[in-house]
């Protein structure tokens, strides 16, 4: 359903290669078409990007994930040093998802901070503002020094559960640090909560210690900001199995599924998993009981909201 066509004037949509089809879903829904680009590369795998209307004076939104591989992040800041060297009036970054997020400290000796280097890359190519969905933390806000719209795909998960109509459901947190996501999906689908004791013993390795929370004879779901290798979820799902959960659900903003995470979602003890598209799955890597849903309109109305200037924090209310 198109957002009041007609009402968005001096308004360009654009779109890099790492998810068009998220972006078409996007134009539908405001009810315009994306601006024509030119996005090739030369011989030596160099991008070439070039405009081909008129932005001058023009609100423009980009819409470009940062996922690997890297050449997603060069379309991306080619794409807004365009927009601003064409005199666009502003430029909106919509970033789906936050490629490099997960490194954003500096936990170990001589390491970068690869979440800031992308914000400072992105600032610096001429971004007035950005528009995220579900960073991996929260105060990676603070590593900008523009406007931030941080967006929540919780509306849109929360919706699909609610439609099942669960008696006894209870959110469990995979870890500490998903408790309070954990809890915001426990108040809004009136479940109990529960919090893994989890620990984490190498890079994409968890051990699951300990359940905190009742979990016998009920349905779980298992909230979390993205599914990597799925080791973590799927070590959590069988711990909640052997505790005497009923069926065990998992959902994630971002299905990055890498390496074994399918397989591993496969064999593990899962009624369904459920992502959003804000990165792109492959074919390849769908399986039945994978459901993807779309977050084109929540981030269409975001847009609609950001370029007529009314409050983003509306659509989460």
């Amino acid at each position: 359903m198109d957002l009041l066509p007609g009402v968005l004037r001096g308004f360009k949509l654009l779109s890099g290669t790492a998810n068009r089809g998220l972006a078409e879903e996007i134009a539908r829904h405001l009810g315009v078409e994306l601006c024509r680009m030119t996005l090739t590369r030369f011989a030596d795998g160099e991008i070439f990007v070039r405009i081909d209307e008129n932005v001058r004076g023009a609100d423009v939104f980009i819409v470009q994930p940062t996922n690997p591989p890297a050449e997603n992040i060069m379309e991306l800041l080619l794409m807004i040093d365009a927009a601003k060297r064409a005199s666009a009036a502003r430029v909106t970054c919509v970033m789906p998802y936050y490629g490099y997020s997960r490194q954003d400290r500096k936990d170990q000796p001589r390491v970068s901070i690869g979440a800031k280097l992308v914000a400072n890359l992105i600032q610096t190519a001429g971004a007035d503002r950005v528009m995220g969905l579900d960073f991996h933390q929260h105060q990676l806000q603070g590593f900008f020094d523009v406007p931030v719209d941080h967006l929540y795909a919780s509306p849109v998960l929360v919706s699909h559960f609610r439609k099942k109509q669960f008696t006894d459901l209870v959110v469990v947190a995979p870890d500490v640090g998903s408790a309070k996501m954990a809890r915001g999906f426990a108040r809004k689908l009136d479940a109990a909560l529960a919090i893994i004791d989890k620990r984490r013993t190498g890079p994409n390795v968890a051990e699951v210690l300990n359940v905190v929370g009742e979990v016998e004879g009920c349905d779980c779901l298992i909230p979390d900001d993205m599914i990597d290798t799925a080791g973590t979820v799927t070590e959590t799902a069988r711990a909640l199995k052997e505790l005497g959960a009923r069926d065990i659900y998992i959902c994630a903003t971002h299905g990055l599924l890498s390496g074994p995470a399918v397989q591993r979602l496969k064999d593990a003890p899962i009624a369904e998993v459920v992502i959003t598209d804000s990165v792109v799955v492959p074919e390849g890597k769908l399986f039945d009981r994978l459901r993807v849903l779309s977050v084109g309109e929540l981030l269409a109305k975001a847009i609609r909201f950001t370029h007529s200037e009314q409050s983003v924090s509306s659509l989460f209310d």
